[in-house]
């Protein structure tokens, strides 16, 4: 989507995509290696009752969504950052994982004009509709610059 199709308000959805247990295992195994990333034995006698993915597989699976929702052909070009980020319910193998973004804000940088700024906030819901992740996001867009 191009900066100018994004309104305030605007609820943009993607998915299901469906949580990999080779995928779970790989990425924990080689970025957040916790025994109950990892390890389905250990896990099964742990706080969460069996292995769980890891939080950042989580936010990577959202962020592959909204690109393919929303940033992919567009002036997007980087984020300065997050504001929150919540983790509310573990992500289990098997799970049904979908988007909702809802745009927050818009605005043209004071000091850029070819600077635009998306503020949105992006909710995953596992296939039960419990809200699994929330993420406050800002995106930044190069209005000078021709969609990728």
């Amino acid at each position: 989507m191009k900066f100018s199709e994004f309104t305030v308000g605007m609820v943009i959805k993607h998915g299901p995509v469906i949580v990999d247990e080779a995928e779970m295992l790989a990425f924990a195994k080689s970025y957040d290696p916790q025994w109950f990333h990892i390890n389905p034995e250990q896990a099964k006698e742990g706080r969460w009752d069996g292995l769980i993915a890891s939080g950042w597989l989580t936010c990577s699976l959202a962020m592959r969504m909204a690109v393919d929702a929303a940033l992919q052909n567009s002036e997007s070009f980087a984020s300065p950052g997050l504001e929150r980020l919540r983790w509310l319910l573990p992500v289990r193998a098997g799970d049904a994982l979908r988007l909702e973004a809802t745009v927050d804000s818009l605005r043209t940088s004071s000091s850029r004009s070819d600077l635009g700024i998306l503020r949105w906030t992006w909710r995953v819901f596992n296939q039960k509709d419990e809200q699994v992740l929330e993420v406050e996001a800002t995106s930044l867009f190069d209005l000078g610059a021709e969609p990728r």
